[in-house]
């Protein structure tokens, strides 16, 4: 199983009161290593894949430290944990080496912006995940 690094680099404003990076700016790191892994490295050559739209229909985030500014970038692992007809989900680790900020997940759905409905994933985007999909994840029907 391949997993996706994105070198997400720290801004000052980032950090809150406490002197630290927000929790809700996490989010935005999330959003970031996905949109570079769905559409950066998503089938290209003109293909449609991933460029129709998305929502996220859920985040789940567990805060494991504190992390502080610096000019060093965080490293956003991720990789498919399952893939639906209808929905995929992707698993996060924000980290340095082995240290680890934040584990968090994401329920993705494709959705169609001309038609204002959900879709289903195409052969072709199955295809393209399938290589990010953890052993342990399962491949729906």
């Amino acid at each position: 199983m391949a997993r996706h690094l994105y070198s997400c680099p720290l801004r000052w404003s980032d950090m809150d009161a406490f002197g630290h990076v927000n929790n809700v700016v996490f989010i935005r790191y999330l959003e970031e290593a996905r949109i570079d892994f769905m559409f950066r490295l998503a089938p290209g050559g003109g293909s449609p894949s991933f460029s129709g739209g998305s929502v996220v229909a859920r985040h789940e985030i567990d805060y494991k430290l504190p992390l502080v500014h610096r000019h060093e970038p965080v490293t956003v692992e991720l990789w498919v944990t399952k893939i639906g007809a209808a929905t995929l989900t992707i698993a996060y680790e924000i980290k340095d080496g082995d240290q680890v900020y934040v584990r968090a997940s994401t329920v993705i759905v494709p959705y169609d912006l001309q038609a204002g409905r959900p879709r289903r994933i195409t052969a072709e985007e199955r295809s393209f995940l399938v290589k990010y999909l953890d052993g342990a994840g399962a491949l729906a029907a």
